[in-house]
């Protein structure tokens, strides 16, 4: 499918359909939190037959909404691609329907050499060709334990039963 096809299909679509994306085994829900906090882990968006994915920003976090593997970078980064993993398979996807990543870490300077080569291995174990789009911010996160941050947005043609 073309740019050009995708743009058509958007254009002609009538009806936008919008439903939260969740993934409970391996990530709470922000809502559920003691202050909750109002956002979706995920949107997806079908538009006549193409599915968009936005995973909101996705960190090292468990099943019961906290933190997981403080002070370990790369260790919260494996978490974080578990858990936006969990949210696309939720929805029928992996990571080769990735189109784009943004990317925070709270100190680019000391982590980006880890985080580029934690990236690198984990893109090569999906077997992606070509590689999403990327961006690269230092940025200070929701909560100081947190090194890295990771939202992602996917696009996919879902399978049609026969």
């Amino acid at each position: 499918m073309t740019m050009t096809d995708v743009l058509e299909q958007i254009s002609e679509a009538t009806q936008v359909k919008r439903s939260a994306i969740s993934a409970l085994n391996t990530l709470n829900e922000a809502y559920n939190y003691a202050k909750p906090s109002s956002f979706s882990r995920g949107l997806r968006i079908d538009l006549n037959g193409l599915v968009i994915l936005l995973i909101s920003g996705t960190a090292s976090i468990d099943e019961h909404g906290n933190s997981v593997h403080i002070g370990d970078f790369r260790a919260q980064l494996r978490r974080t691609y578990k858990n936006i993993t969990e949210l696309l398979a939720a929805e029928g996807a992996t990571w080769k329907d990735i189109v784009r990543t943004t990317c925070y870490l709270r100190d680019i300077e000391r982590d980006y050499a880890a985080f580029n080569e934690e990236r690198t291995a984990f893109f090569k174990e999906q077997g992606l060709d070509p590689l999403p789009a990327s961006t690269g911010i230092q940025a200070i996160l929701c909560r100081p334990e947190l090194l890295v941050e990771i939202e992602a947005i996917a696009m996919f043609l879902p399978q049609r039963e026969v």
